[in-house]
Order: structure tokens, then sequence, then C-alpha cells
């Protein structure tokens, strides 16, 4: 199995140990609004118009609150997270997305249904898919960053130092420490669930903490 399957598995794993209205970290998400979003992002073309396209946010979001609606009871909550399970049909082009596309996402999800009652214990992660996510989060940390004026360098738990983010604006840098899985839902706006410590001068710390505030 590639990682986003296995992803996939441990998410629709834990929609299931849950009950349809179980809070989860996306504010506003019930359990089954978050499954319905996953079936949605890969059933829908309208539906991920709306995930880039700030004018569509609203399709989107509706789309999702009808969906879940059809959630409310056991049963019908776990039809839809078998419709998470089985992933899209082989004709659909997020078949073969793979996990370029869905690595972050489904470890994410994952992570905002088990921790969405508050704090449990971090998985501990398989060493190549600690990997894959670092990899992945490096990539695309700069664009999570753009609007913070200091420079962030990321640190894991093996001592690993990543600088994603220069600094302008007469700032210095901040650094984010924590392991990968950590600092991957910090950078996803998870801060608040998330074990991660911040260093760096305080103007610094403070211009990262009031884009992506920890608890």
């Amino acid at each position: 199995m590639t990682w986003h399957e296995t992803l996939r598995a441990q998410l629709a794993d834990a929609l299931r140990d849950t009950t349809p209205d179980a809070p989860t970290l996306c504010e506003g998400w019930e359990a089954r609004h978050l499954a319905a979003h996953v079936v949605l992002r890969e059933t829908s073309a309208s539906f991920g118009a709306g995930l880039v396209v700030p004018g569509l946010a609203g399709v989107a979001d509706a789309k999702v609150d009808r969906l879940a609606a059809t959630a409310t009871d056991e049963t019908s909550y776990l039809e839809l997270v078998d419709r998470v399970a089985a992933g899209p049909a082989r004709w659909n082009p997020m078949h073969w997305a793979g996990d370029a596309a869905n690595v972050v996402e489904f470890y994410v999800h994952a992570e905002d249904v088990r921790r969405g009652a508050g704090p449990v214990p971090p998985r501990e992660l398989d060493p190549d898919l600690a990997e894959a996510l670092w990899k992945q989060a490096t990539r695309a940390a700069g664009l999570a960053l753009r609007k913070v004026p200091a420079g962030v360098v990321l640190v894991r738990g093996d001592g690993v130092r990543a600088r994603v983010h220069g600094p302008h604006k007469g700032h210095g840098t901040a650094v984010v420490r924590g392991d990968v899985g950590e600092i991957v839902l910090y950078l996803l706006g998870r801060g608040a669930a998330t074990d991660v410590t911040i260093e760096g001068a305080p103007d610094d710390v403070d211009a990262l903490t009031a884009l992506l505030p920890t608890r």
C-alpha cells in the first residue's frame, strides 16, 4: 500500500471510532461534516473549485452542510464513512492523485477527529511516513507563512532543520520545534492542539503566533 492508502484507512477508522456529532479540530464541523468534506473533495468538481476560489467558498460549505445533514444517525453516518474508505471511482482524476495530494490531507483530518474532544497522545509515525510528511510540509510551508514578517525555521525531533520562510520588515527568525506530525498540524492551523515550541525574539515569535497561534 502507498502512504495515502494507509492514511485513508486510518482516517476511516478514526471516523468509525466516534459519533456523527463528535467535535473535530475544524471549527464548526462535527465528524459527519469532516467525512462529507472528504467525500465531496473526491467526487464534486464544483466543490473542489470552492476550495481554491474564494468567491465559491460558500458553495463548498453549503454542499458539506447538505451531505452532513444526511448522516445524523449511526447507520447513515457509517455509510458516509464507508464512502470515505472507498475513495473516488477509478475514472475520477482524484483516484490518481496519490500521495502528493493526500498524505497531508488524510493525516491532518485523522488528527482533527482524534483530537477533537481534547488532548490525546500523538501517534508514533513510521519513519518513512514522517519523511513523506516532512517533505510535503517543508515544500508548502512558504504558502502558509507568506503573511508572516518573521523568518521561520522548522526543527523536528531528531534535529533536522529546514528554513522555510525568510525574514523581512526588520524581523529576525522564529524557530518552531516539534515532532514531524506536530509541525505539520501546526502549519495547518491546529496549533492549539499540538505539541510544538516556538523560540526567538519576542517580536518574531509574536509575528508568527499572530497568524498561527499555539495553546
